[in-house]
């Protein structure tokens, strides 16, 4: 019997770990893509007790054609996409940086839908196959002082929900999972001069949070939302007004970031 093979952006820390960690735990091969080499280098030793292949890719996935770049150096069928890699930028949208809006975007929007386009062809050929794209609870609503990181979030979601529906009877499933706030190294680049949340109580394991993912993925669920606060949360936008809930979100935030 083949081993299969999973691809894993942002693998070298948080959720995108976890979830390599479950992978290989269920027996699958690896290709774990990150920037960040060194951290790369010490999630492949902490493998080394599994006997299954771990391959690393350094690639930075803001960069402009890069699924491409990763795919032709693959060159291996992939069963199992997880699209985990992203970051967030807080401030008013005419003050932040445009390179490093670009960059989300790249990362989010254009590296999250190249790498998809790439591999289904293959898993609808085989009739089977799972992608697991991590958006976020953001994505339900509007987010001032983080317009482009929940803009973004909402196209995952709803570029997820859409595919998962035109795949149907094909084999292939795809999930989106959207956690609230998850303790990991992602808010340590939401802004420079703020590294965590001030306000914490609904702060997730990412052990639990990635498990969660996991399961709706091998489940093959559309929308994956982990924690019952987080899905009263996500309901709130249906129940009032678009502008009152946009106004609810930014209060969050200012006290969230704030000085």
């Amino acid at each position: 019997m083949m081993t299969k093979t999973a691809l894993v952006t942002g693998a070298a820390s948080g959720l995108g770990y976890e979830l390599a960690f479950l992978l290989i735990k269920d027996g699958f091969d690896l290709i774990l893509v990150d920037k960040d080499a060194p951290k790369l280098k010490e999630v492949k030793q902490l493998f080394k007790e599994f006997k299954n292949e771990v391959k690393l890719l350094t690639k930075d996935l803001s960069k402009p054609n890069i699924a491409q770049e990763i795919y032709d150096e693959v060159k291996l069928p992939i069963d199992v996409l997880v699209n985990n890699a992203g970051f967030g930028l807080f401030g008013t949208f005419a003050n932040t940086d445009w390179k490093r809006e670009s960059d989300m975007l790249h990362l989010h929007v254009l590296t999250t839908t190249h790498l998809t386009k790439l591999v289904l062809p293959e898993m609808i050929s085989r009739k089977s196959g799972r992608i697991l794209n991590i958006s976020s609870l953001a994505a339900f609503q509007p987010g001032p002082l983080m317009s482009m990181y929940y803009a973004s979030k909402s196209y995952i979601l709803s570029f997820s929900e859409a595919i998962a529906n035109e795949l149907k009877g094909t084999g292939v499933t795809v999930t989106a999972l959207c956690p609230g706030p998850t303790k990991t190294l992602f808010q340590e680049t939401v802004s420079s001069d703020c590294s965590e949340n001030k306000i914490s109580f609904n702060m997730a394991c990412p052990v639990a949070v990635a498990l969660y993912g996991y399961n709706a993925m091998k489940k093959g669920k559309t929308v994956a939302i982990p924690g019952a606060f987080n899905k009263f949360l996500s309901t709130i936008p249906r129940f009032v007004p678009r502008n009152m809930a946009t106004r609810i979100v930014r209060n969050i935030q200012e006290k969230n970031r704030g000085e």
